[in-house]
């Protein structure tokens, strides 16, 4: 049964998937333009002026408020929307969320540089001084799996709601845990992107055909399909979580808020709806651990959630 939902899964994911194909490729054309610019102006920084390896790598900082643009349209995609206008939800997630982007693309440029220089590192010192950076190296490399699986959902929690930038990370690393199915999923469709186009750039028969691939691969195919590839992953669960109990939100942190500050009792009377929406509130207490659960971009412990649900139920009765 379980192989057969899978299989069904992925099905549709292919359907809706070449569907969608002139919408990503046309949100590729819109984000050539200032890839190829600013790729270009980094590359001659990085050749004629500064000639070091991460050079390159700042180009991600200018770049990301576009890929903001590229996130808002795949977002729309993989919430399986129609007549989606591609220009208009680009240009608009670009505007909208440039300073934010800014700042995501500075963290993304120092948790590349971090991972990237890190792991270098401690491989060399491990094969030839001891086998002790060996867990250095794990370290790296976890902490850079956990940037990884961050940033599958800041850019579209960032594109689509309106949340402080600390909860947007702390929600987002939180989720890097809290989501670890969604995560591995999205992992498995970015490697079998990157074995499409490991092959493509295998079969070039020589220098010149190598370089057109390539060219073509990161402006016209590879930026829009990974980010459709994250969100068809992520995006559905992260949107249906933020959203489905927004009309508790606010009561749950006056209580936890009164309870920090040794109320036993709220200030404000009990309103009508409040046991209604905990009834409604569906928790497993018979699983294991105590994991967060997300109310309207902030996360509650199980636990927490049980108890006031549980205290709900005394009032009304």
């Amino acid at each position: 049964m379980s192989a057969e939902k899978n299989s069904i899964a992925l099905s549709d994911f292919f359907t809706r998937f070449f569907h969608n194909l002139p919408k990503l490729l046309l949100t590729n054309l819109l984000f050539a333009v200032p890839f190829a610019v600013f790729i270009g102006i980094f590359y001659l920084i990085q050749t004629y002026i500064f000639k070091s390896s991460f050079v390159l790598f700042i180009a991600v900082i200018p770049l990301f408020p576009f890929y903001a643009g590229v996130t808002q349209v795949t977002a729309h995609l993989a919430r399986e929307e129609e007549n989606v206008d591609v220009f208009h939800n680009f240009v608009s997630g670009v505007k909208d969320n440039f300073l934010r982007f800014i700042v995501h693309g500075i963290v993304a440029f120092a948790a590349i540089v971090f991972s990237y220089f890190s792991i270098k590192l401690y491989i060399s010192l491990a094969s030839t001084i001891s086998g002790f950076f060996y867990v250095l190296l794990a370290i790296s490399v976890v902490i850079a799996v956990i940037f990884l699986f961050a940033f599958f959902y800041l850019p579209s929690m960032t594109v689509t709601f309106d949340l402080s930038m600390k909860n947007l990370y702390k929600n987002s690393m939180l989720m890097t845990f809290g989501e670890l199915k969604h995560n591995f999923i999205a992992v498995f469709g970015l490697f079998v992107l990157a074995l499409f186009c490991a092959t493509a750039l295998f079969c070039c028969g020589d220098g010149i055909a190598l370089v057109i691939v390539t060219a073509i691969l990161c402006l016209f195919i590879v930026p829009s399909i990974m980010s459709y590839i994250i969100n068809c992953a992520v995006y559905k669960n992260m949107y249906s979580m933020i959203t489905g109990s927004k009309n508790k939100t606010e009561e749950i942190d006056r209580k936890l808020e009164n309870r920090r500050k040794g109320q036993l009792f709220d200030d404000e009377p009990e309103k009508s709806f409040v046991p209604d929406d905990f009834n409604d509130l569906e928790i497993d207490s018979s699983k294991d651990g105590d994991e967060y659960i997300f109310y309207n971009g902030k996360m509650v412990k199980r636990s927490v959630l049980i108890k006031q649900k549980q205290q709900s139920k005394g009032d009304r009765q």
